[in-house]
Order: C-alpha cells, then structure tokens, then sequence
C-alpha cells in the first residue's frame, strides 16, 4: 500500500482552483476540523469495542442473557452512530469546499475495515456462547439428574466409536471457524492502521504546522 504521508500530503489541491474563494488558512482549518472528528469517531468505536469485551466476560462469567442483550443493542447503536459519522465526513471531503478526494478515500477504506471487523467481533462471541461441540456433551442442560457424576456417566457412555469420530470432526470445524473470525479481526485491525488511521496523529501535526506557517507569512 503506498504510503499514507503522500496520500495525505498538505499541499492543498485546491491551488489549482483559481476561482475558489476559500482561503488556504480556511482550507487548512477545515481539513484539521474534520480529521479531529475522525479520530473522535475512531476514539468511540475503541471505547465501544472495550465495553464488550467487558460485556461479554462478564456474560460468560454469569450467564446473564438480559444484560447482554442490552448491550448488544447499546452498542449497535453506538457503532450505527460512528458509520453515519464517518460517512458524512466522507462526502464533505468530496465537495469543493475540501476537494480532498484522498482523504475520502482514506475513510472509506477505514469504514469498510471498521464493518468487516464487527462482523467478524460478532462472529467470534457467537461462536464462544455456543462454545465447542465436545464441551456441550457435558452441560447440565435439561439433565434429568440431579448429581453431576451420574451425568458426566451417562454421557460417556452413550458416546460410541462413530460419534467420537464425529465430535473430533465438529470440533476442528468450529476451531477453524474461530481461527478464521479471529485472524481476520486481526487483519482488518492492520489494514486500518495501513490505510492511515496510525499516521493521522502525524497528519494532524503537519496540518497544525501548515496554518502557523500561513498565518505567519501574511
């Protein structure tokens, strides 16, 4: 991927619209306010992601269905918020007033990383609450008997040569899948910090740097 400083390179491309009455300082201001905005939104969705996590240990930990729920619906509000954020600021880099096609673009690349990984988020819990094939043999679900050791008894003697066979297979199923969910958080999570959501600190100092500049040559 090229590098995001070029991507995002200061030199405004409205000096080539003579006919535009924004000012360089204006432009300048404008782009600044918009990357802090963005950063803003990228702040929330990290506080968002870290009150799940919370959210969802503490479910494991107790069982809590309700309260998960609620969270769930909390938090995608919260992320539906973020996407109508990011998309606005989107388009507003596509008018003239910004003519910074880059940085859409930037965004965009970011908002379509930012969907994958929830959904992949979302996956993973998914596939944790149901947890391995071979651990549900064991659960004291809808067991007609009240002491455990008849229970765990029962079970391990019902399991056959061919349903072992079967529950080996089950399981490297969901364990591929959970891999697979957890590599590919892990690979949108690089791919946004490569499409420029790391080097926007770095941008937003060159921006600050750039308007000082102007208001000091005038």
């Amino acid at each position: 991927m090229e590098d995001f400083e070029k991507k995002v390179s200061i030199t405004d491309t409205m000096d080539s619209e003579p006919e535009t009455t924004t000012t360089p300082t204006t432009a300048s201001s404008q782009v600044l306010h918009l990357l802090r905005r963005f950063l803003a939104v990228q702040q929330r969705r990290a506080e968002a992601y870290a009150k799940l996590k919370r959210g969802f240990a503490e479910y494991v930990a107790s069982g809590g269905e309700v309260a998960y729920q609620q969270l769930c619906s909390e938090i995608t509000a919260e992320f539906n918020d973020c996407s109508k954020q990011v998309i606005e600021m989107e388009s507003l880099f596509m008018t003239p007033d910004y003519c910074r096609v880059d940085l859409a673009q930037m965004l965009r690349a970011v908002q379509v990383q930012e969907k994958q990984k929830l959904h992949l988020t979302a996956t993973i819990q998914v596939l944790k609450k149901a947890r391995r094939p071979s651990g549900r043999l064991v659960s004291h679900e809808n067991c007609t008997f009240k002491e455990a050791m008849q229970h765990e008894c029962v079970h391990l003697h019902e399991i056959t040569e061919a349903e072992g066979t079967e529950e080996a297979e089950a399981d490297a199923e969901y364990d591929n899948a959970l891999n697979i969910a957890i590599r590919g958080v892990q690979d949108a999570v690089t791919t946004i910090n490569e499409s420029g959501f790391s080097s926007l600190v770095v941008m937003l100092g060159k921006v600050v740097f750039c308007l000082l500049k102007l208001k000091l040559e005038v």
